[in-house]
C-alpha cells in the first residue's frame, strides 16, 4: 500500500509543478489553487508512504516520478522541446525508479 501511495504521490507532485509554473508567481488564481491543493496531497502521500518506506528510496521515487511527468506534460504540450537524448535520459529515470521498487 505505501508503494501505490508514493506512486500517486508523485502524480501530485507533477501537478503542483506545473500548475507552479502556469500560476505567474502566484498572480493567477485557479492554477494557484490547484497549486496548493495538489501540494498538500503530494506532501501528506509521501509522509504516509514513509511509514513503511524507508526515506531515501521513498524520496527519490517520489523526485523521479514528479521529474519524469513534469516533463513528459511540458514535452506533450510543446511548452518543452522534445530530442530522443532527453526521452533516453527520462526512460534512465524510470528505470531507476523501477530498480529501488525491485530492491525493495
Amino acid at each position: 500500500m505505501s508503494w501505490l501511495i508514493l506512486v500517486l504521490s508523485g502524480v501530485f507532485e507533477a501537478v503542483w509543478a506545473t500548475a507552479l509554473g502556469k500560476s505567474e508567481g502566484f498572480s493567477r488564481p485557479l492554477p494557484t489553487g490547484v497549486f496548493a491543493v495538489a501540494l498538500i496531497i503530494s506532501m501528506v502521500g509521501l509522509a504516509v508512504a514513509m511509514r513503511g518506506l524507508p526515506v531515501g528510496t521513498a524520496y527519490a521515487v517520489w523526485v523521479g516520478i514528479g521529474a519524469v511527468l513534469t516533463i513528459s506534460f511540458a514535452m506533450a504540450t510543446g511548452s518543452e522541446p522534445v530530442s530522443a537524448i532527453k526521452i533516453a535520459l527520462l526512460l534512465g529515470i524510470v528505470g531507476c525508479v523501477v530498480g529501488l521498487k525491485v530492491l525493495h
